[in-house]
């Protein structure tokens, strides 16, 4: 299955009644595990454009569309994983991973046997009956992540889940996601403002520009998926990290003088 953004553009309305524009012609297509992920300033629509492929926002211009969707599949199946959790308070580490499929309607027996699997591939095996208060910010962002999961979604979106947490933190669920996503090898489009996590983890870096957003470049990491930090691939990542930066500095600058 392949995801084709074709077109995309995005305007609003500010509160003086201005018409601005957020995207401008985003044209890129996310193959089969496939792992894309957005950079750009801040104000470069990349959440916008997220929450557009998700079907949140609707498009001024432009449309998207999944090519090779099975006959008995009348729309995609989206994971979504946020910055802010959402973990619902009230329920416990399983029952925000098996939310999902309650929803599609599932078996019990395949919800228990999937809401499990999803666990244990996270690593929360142990925290089943635990609810979201009891948990730590990286062991809440693994049952996000689970449950975006656990519904087996032909694209998984992901908009800066890790921004939240400490650096160290960080940096182990950067690791955790590869490890999951060399399982899974599910199609992922993810939005970053940190460079160094987009070259860790992407197939391809778009790299939008500001006011409007627009791509100004699509850059092919050619490194192998797993291994990237080693002191083998330091230089190249290097190499691609400055690449990037040098790509959005103007537009990061002029963002930072507007505060």
């Amino acid at each position: 299955m392949k995801v084709v953004i074709d077109g995309i553009t995005k305007t609003f309305t500010d509160k003086k009644g201005h018409k601005v524009t957020a995207l401008n012609q985003i044209d890129f297509a996310i193959g089969e595990e496939e792992f894309v992920v957005l950079v750009g300033p801040s104000g470069c629509g990349k959440s916008t454009l997220l929450s557009i492929v998700g079907g949140l926002l609707s498009p001024t211009a432009g449309s998207v569309y999944f090519d090779g969707l099975s006959d008995q599949q009348a729309e995609p199946r989206l994971g979504i994983v946020f910055q802010e959790i959402a973990l619902m308070p009230w329920r416990s580490v399983f029952d925000n991973v098996v939310y999902g499929l309650q929803e599609l309607g599932v078996s019990k027996d395949e919800i228990k046997k999937k809401g499990q699997h999803y666990i244990d591939m996270v690593g929360l095996t142990g925290f089943e009956k635990a609810y979201p208060k009891q948990l730590s910010g990286g062991m809440r962002q693994r049952a996000g992540i689970a449950r975006a999961l656990a519904i087996e979604p032909n694209l998984l979106l992901m908009d800066e889940p890790f921004s939240a947490l400490d650096a160290q933190t960080r940096t182990l669920m950067q690791e955790e996601l590869l490890t999951i996503w060399n399982r899974t090898k599910l199609s992922t489009l993810y939005v970053t403002h940190n460079i160094n996590e987009a070259v860790y983890l992407a197939d391809r870096v778009i790299v939008l520009s500001r006011h409007p957003g627009e791509i100004k470049e699509i850059i092919h990491i050619d490194m192998p998926k797993l291994g990237r930090d080693s002191e083998q691939y330091r230089e190249k990542s290097d190499d691609y990290a400055k690449q990037i930066w040098e790509l959005i500095r103007h537009d990061a600058e002029d963002a930072l003088k507007e505060g």
